[in-house]
């Protein structure tokens, strides 16, 4: 079992979590007497939105596998969870951001001291643009038109610089309603990053977890784009693809190309990025190329990291991490998110990569 440590942080998680909404528990899967392993206590993180539906799958997965352990994921936004993981409310963070600088410079409440914490990609997937627009069910975007969009600098559907890229369709003269996170975001800093990469002198504000520009419309998390969206008219805003649904998706001009969005060209995309230098060899940080016009690569993509200590002040609580991370890494549950949740796995090359830096984790 878990020791006073952990209990004590697993009771401060659960009170966080009552106060931002409801847990994704798995006490399901233990009711159903499945397999019992060496592990036994409870695990609490929190964090990324656009993880929600991995977590669900994997959550599962490592509960009927050790039937006397409980994983609680709240899917509070990547802000939130980087905290709760900080301040030591959560054992592990969900991110849709790596821990900055900054971050890694300060304390870490859970960590042994002078240790930080870790950032393992787990959770690769297309980032989207859903929109809702009478009578128009194909759209074709390139960064520039995007940026102009959501800065503001673009105002209604049938701006020129939105028409010459829908060739033979009649963009309406209909005011657009840009949608943008209410709440600070590693979804935010992946759009705005791919923006700021490819038109800075459009997007001319710094990647961040905040939506930098005034105008548009707010919504909380990606539940709420979608809803704002699906309600809207004239809407359009940027999700995690996996919470799409049924709603149009644009295209996104790549090179000479307009590329619809798959599992496995978000996939390509980081096997051709380079890592960020860190510290830590087992802080592993994408540095996703943006700007690529290879063929079959889809640019804007959302790589979500998994943060956790590279040692844990709670040894018990460190084993349970690594064992659930190690689980969700593996290419057996890097399969289940896909089929479940429309994530694009890690190649085998990168998964063993993570694996190994996730098994370092005591």
């Amino acid at each position: 079992m878990l020791s006073h440590t952990s209990s004590r942080r697993t009771l401060t998680g659960i009170a966080g979590f009552a106060l931002a909404g409801t847990l994704l528990v798995g006490c399901a899967a233990n009711e159903a007497g499945d397999r019992r392993s060496d592990l036994s206590g409870t695990l609490d993180g929190a964090g990324s939105s656009a993880q929600a539906a991995a977590q669900e799958v994997w959550v599962s997965d490592f509960q009927r596998n050790n039937g006397a352990v409980t994983v609680n994921y709240e899917p509070s936004g990547s802000g939130a969870g980087r905290e709760q993981f900080l301040a030591g409310g959560v054992a592990f963070g969900g991110s849709d951001a790596a821990l900055s600088d900054e971050e890694l410079d300060g304390d870490f409440a859970g960590c042994v001291p002078g240790t930080a914490g870790i950032d393992l990609p787990v959770y690769v997937s297309p980032l989207v643009l859903i929109f809702n627009v009478e009578g128009v069910d194909d759209l074709r975007l390139d960064a520039a038109a995007i940026a102009g969009i959501f800065s503001n600098s673009i105002t209604r559907w049938n701006d020129p610089a939105i028409q010459q890229l829908n060739d033979g369709t009649t963009m309406p003269d209909t005011a657009i309603t840009a949608v943008h996170r209410s709440d600070d975001s590693g979804t935010t800093k992946n759009f705005a990053d791919y923006l700021f990469q490819n038109v800075p002198t459009v997007w001319t504000a710094e990647p961040a977890d905040a939506f930098p520009f005034s105008g548009g419309e707010a919504a909380q998390g990606n539940a709420g784009i979608v809803n704002a969206v699906s309600d809207g008219r004239g809407a359009i805003g940027y999700v995690d693809a996996s919470r799409a649904g049924d709603l149009d998706v644009a295209r996104l001009k790549v090179g000479d190309d307009f590329v619809a969005y798959s599992a496995e060209a978000a996939a390509a995309i980081i096997d051709e990025s380079p890592l960020v230098e860190r510290a830590n060899p087992n802080d592993i940080v994408v540095d996703v190329d943006r700007t690529s016009t290879a063929a079959g690569v889809y640019p804007l993509v959302l790589v979500s990291y998994l943060i956790a200590c590279q040692d844990y002040l709670d040894d018990a609580e460190g084993e349970l991490v690594r064992e659930y991370i190690l689980s969700v890494a593996s290419a057996e549950g890097q399969r289940a998110a896909a089929a479940d949740a429309g994530s694009a796995p890690l190649s085998d090359e990168f998964s063993e990569r993570v694996l190994a830096a996730a098994a370092t984790i005591e």
